[in-house]
C-alpha cells in the first residue's frame, strides 16, 4: 500500500474535510504543512511537483497527486459507507458536494478568511464592495441548509455521507466570518450530530 500524504494548510476547512474523511474510513495521512500567507504554495517546486494551480489541499498517493478537496474525499471514501450504494442517493450526495464548492464555500469560507486573516480594517476597496453580497449569499446558503435539515438528520439518505463531511468544516466555523448560527437551529442540531458520529475528529486534531 502506498503512503497517503496530505499537502495542506491546517486551518483550512477544505483541508480539514480530507482529514475528517480519512478518520472516518480509518486511513492514515502523513501531513505536510504549507503557509499560504507566505506564498509557500506558489514556489517553483510546489508548482512543478505538487499542484501547478498553486493551491492546497492536494492528496498524494504514491507518485499521483489529486487536487480539489471534494475529489480527495471521494477518493478516500470510495467503497465505504460514506458513499451511498443507491445511485440516486450517490448522485444527490455529489449534488451537495458541488453545491458546497459553488454556493457555500465561496461565501461562508471567504468571509471567514477575510475577517480572520485579513481583518476588516485592512479590507481592499474591492472587498468592501463585495462584502455585503458575500454576506447575503452566505446567509442564503445557511438558510437553505436549515430548511433542508428541518425534517432530516443528515443531508442524504438519513445517515452520515460525504455530503455532510463536505459541508461541516466551514459551517462549523461560520461565526468566525460573522454569521450567527443561532439563526439556523436545524443546522446547529446537524452540526452536533456530525460531531457525535463515531470516527469524528475536531479541526485541531
Amino acid at each position: 500500500m502506498t503512503k497517503l500524504v496530505l499537502h495542506e494548510y491546517a486551518r483550512s476547512g477544505n483541508c480539514y474535510k480530507i482529514r475528517l474523511t480519512a478518520a472516518h474510513v480509518g486511513k492514515v495521512l502523513e501531513r505536510r504543512e504549507y503557509d499560504i500567507m507566505k506564498g509557500e504554495t506558489r514556489t517553483p517546486a510546489f508548482l512543478a511537483h505538487v499542484n501547478s494551480n498553486g493551491r492546497i489541499p492536494v492528496l498524494q498517493d504514491g507518485e499521483r497527486f489529486l487536487p480539489e478537496s471534494n475529489a480527495a474525499c471521494f477518493y478516500l471514501a470510495d467503497g465505504s459507507p460514506l458513499i451511498p450504494e443507491d445511485a440516486f442517493e450517490r448522485a444527490d450526495m455529489l449534488r451537495w458536494m458541488f453545491w458546497e464548492q459553488y454556493n457555500h464555500e465561496p461565501n461562508v469560507a471567504t468571509l471567514r478568511f477575510w475577517h480572520g486573516w485579513i481583518g476588516e480594517e485592512n479590507f481592499s476597496e474591492v472587498q468592501k464592495v463585495l462584502h455585503p453580497t458575500k454576506r447575503a449569499a452566505g446567509e442564503a446558503a445557511l438558510a437553505l441548509m436549515d430548511e433542508h435539515l428541518a425534517e432530516r438528520r443528515f443531508f442524504v439518505g438519513g445517515r452520515l455521507t460525504l455530503a455532510d463531511i463536505a459541508l461541516y468544516p466551514y459551517t462549523a466555523a461560520c461565526e468566525e466570518g460573522g454569521f450567527e448560527l443561532s439563526r439556523y437551529p436545524n443546522v446547529q442540531g446537524w452540526l452536533a450530530r456530525v460531531a457525535a458520529a463515531p470516527g469524528h475528529i475536531p479541526a485541531e486534531a
